[in-house]
């Protein structure tokens, strides 16, 4: 018999919701999507930076992991039910800048920092309203990969494996740097400056992003150095991918994300990074994509070997691609 396909989008509402750095929200909104068999074990994804809760999506509207997530897919919506939360900080409905804060105007800047912690702990309240109190698999991609890392740690029984893809353990110096780059651009918007919408900031951010995102070898494949009306091809390619963001994304919620980002490292506060990876209980199948300049797959293989060590259990696996960081989006 063929197992009911279901899809709903919502919201859950969490009351009094208490941040690493001490600050408290009165009520805190994650939107979600959930889709697949009701009655099968279910599979949390967790999105990237510019990602939002629609991994699924619908055959109109297919969501950015439709290539990876559906009836009959790698991961199986006849098999499993897959729910995915716009994070904390996010801007597809969930609590974040562009919410009204106490004050009566919207958070904008003032909205307060988060850590990856953050984003994890209030999904596993957000699980618990939903009534689910397992987990089969935990996945997810770049700053999903992150949050995926720390779901292993924070709740090392929830689930029965983790998924960590292009990601690292700890976000490095180099990394850093691109998103300092990316928050300047933003910053620096004269827009910005004068209360409004820094959307040309936002723009030069993303292009910055989408040089780390893909290779050399791909950008030479697709552009062979074509231009048009005086203008590479390159050139416009990256001032379209710009303005896409920039009408679609909160540039107040990209500027905190970015600082979610760069205070990733599962070490803190756990006694180091040795001491960390022994809590980790359920399986790692770690993956990473050739050419990625941000996340090397070095340091995901070396993570792996060193839970390996501590006798915890894990794979690593290198895709070879031209895509580079992106390829977790494309390589199916």
């Amino acid at each position: 018999m063929r197992s009911t396909i279901s899809y709903q989008t919502g919201t859950v509402t969490i009351p009094n919701f208490k941040l690493q750095n001490g600050e408290k929200f009165d009520e805190v909104q994650l939107a979600y999507e959930r889709c697949g068999n009701p009655n099968g074990p279910t599979i949390l994804v967790c999105h990237a930076l510019t990602g939002n809760q629609y991994a699924v999506g619908t055959n109109d509207q297919p969501g950015w992991w439709s290539g990876l997530i559906h009836d009959g897919g790698y991961i199986d919506t006849r098999s499993y039910e897959v729910i995915t939360f716009n994070v904390l900080g996010g801007c597809d409905g969930s609590t974040g800048p562009g919410f009204m804060s106490p004050i009566g105007e919207a958070y904008k800047e003032q909205f307060p920092s988060l850590t990856v912690r953050d984003l994890v702990e209030i999904q596993f309240v957000a699980l618990n309203v939903l009534g689910i109190d397992h987990l089969k698999a935990v996945i997810g991609g770049s700053l999903g990969g992150m949050q995926v890392l720390e779901w292993g740690l924070m709740y090392p029984d929830f689930m029965d494996a983790i998924f960590p893809i292009a990601v690292t353990p700890i976000f490095s110096d180099y990394a850093i740097a691109f998103n300092h780059i990316a928050k300047e651009a933003i910053n620096q918007d004269l827009a910005l400056q004068n209360g409004g919408q820094p959307e040309k900031g936002l723009s030069l951010a993303r292009m910055v992003g989408m040089v780390t995102y893909q290779s050399d070898d791909l950008f030479s494949k697709r552009f062979s150095r074509g231009e048009l009306n005086g203008e590479f091809d390159v050139e416009s390619y990256l001032d379209h991918q710009g303005e896409k963001l920039a009408k679609r994304f909160n540039p107040y919620s990209y500027l905190r994300l970015l600082d979610v980002m760069n205070g990733h490292d599962i070490s803190r506060d756990r006694g180091g990074y040795h001491q960390a990876i022994q809590k980790y209980r359920a399986p790692i199948f770690a993956l990473s994509f050739n050419k990625d300049l941000l996340y090397p797959p070095s340091e995901l293989k070396r993570f792996v070997i060193d839970v390996q060590e501590t006798g915890g259990y894990a794979e690593f696996y290198e895709v070879d691609t031209i895509f580079g960081h992106d390829g977790f989006f494309v390589e199916f």
